[in-house]
């Protein structure tokens, strides 16, 4: 069954085949820093400085960054990085750093205040192609995914996406395991787990403290490792600097992590990573048992 917008077919978790990773873990886990800048006067506001936003931002790269990437560094955890482009210019004390610890990089839009659901489908296809370039020439790394947030979203971005070559969109959060997207042109591109759940800023919607949020990812993890003994899941956990990185919820990071990180059969791993595996052992043939399901229904 497909539903709008025709992007990828309904199945019940629970009715699937199976999904081993490696070393037969039960769950692959990864860590999606969102790394943002939101400009004082942004383009769609030009006379009305968001100060209390702007200054929530640069608390994180100022401050809460360091504090954090102390944590994950101390847990040997390299990141796939939500990028907000123009942080590498603004930043390159940060851009060295996460170059140094050999992050990955998802775009995330080239500013948090600018959103991309005004351009045209030849102004779209130019914003990608200048997103791998620029990114490659001052990272090093080859552009393969996106999160959406506050860079919003066309009808024609996963088309886009994988026409210039990218394997994954992580914005649709549908499902606890990776999925084939259906997109124009026939490329394989996928679905890779994000969350809304073990994510930092529900500390912020929530007005629930850090210690809410560590028994959170601890919950979460705990169903996703019971799950996964039967059929791997994915879990994410998403932090923004200005968050995580506060003096009073850093620590509750590294106890979190210290807790997933002391289980065996856990794939400690990143976006990028997850994508290629999948795609590599298991794409072609969940989309054709998609093709068999659906011919079954309807004989």
């Amino acid at each position: 069954m497909t539903l709008a917008p025709g992007r990828f077919d309904y199945a019940p978790i629970n009715d699937r085949p199976i999904i081993r990773w490696p070393d037969n873990a039960r769950v692959a886990f990864w860590v999606a820093p969102n790394m943002e800048f939101f400009e004082y006067l942004p383009q769609n506001r030009p006379t009305q400085p968001d100060i209390p936003f702007y200054a929530r931002m640069d608390y994180g790269n100022r401050v809460g960054f360091w504090r954090m990437l102390d944590v994950l560094s101390k847990h040997e955890l390299r990141a796939c990085c939500c990028l907000n482009l123009e942080l590498l210019d603004h930043f390159p004390e940060i851009k060295d750093a996460m170059v140094a610890a050999d992050w990955d990089y998802m775009a995330h839009g080239l500013y948090n205040s600018r959103p991309i659901y005004g351009m045209s489908e030849d102004e779209e296809r130019a914003y990608w192609q200048d997103f791998i370039t620029h990114l490659r020439e001052m990272t090093g790394k080859r552009l393969k995914g996106r999160l959406g947030g506050g860079a919003g979203y066309t009808v024609h971005t996963d088309d886009l996406m994988a026409e210039a070559g990218c394997l994954y969109h992580t914005s649709w959060i549908i499902d606890d395991q990776p999925w084939p997207i259906n997109v124009r042109g026939g490329q394989r591109f996928i679905f890779v787990p994000y969350t809304g759940q073990t994510n930092d800023a529900a500390m912020l919607s929530w007005e629930r403290e850090a210690d809410y949020f560590q028994q959170a990812i601890r919950d979460q993890f705990d169903t996703l490792y019971r799950e996964g003994a039967e059929n791997g899941r994915v879990m994410c956990l998403s932090l923004h600097p200005h968050n995580i990185g506060r003096p009073n919820a850093a620590r509750h990071l590294d106890e979190a992590l210290r807790y997933i990180l002391g289980h065996d059969g856990v794939w400690a791993t990143m976006a990028d990573d997850i994508a290629e595996y999948y795609l590599a052992n298991y794409y072609d043939q969940v989309k054709s048992w998609i093709a068999e399901r659906k011919a079954r229904a309807a004989r």
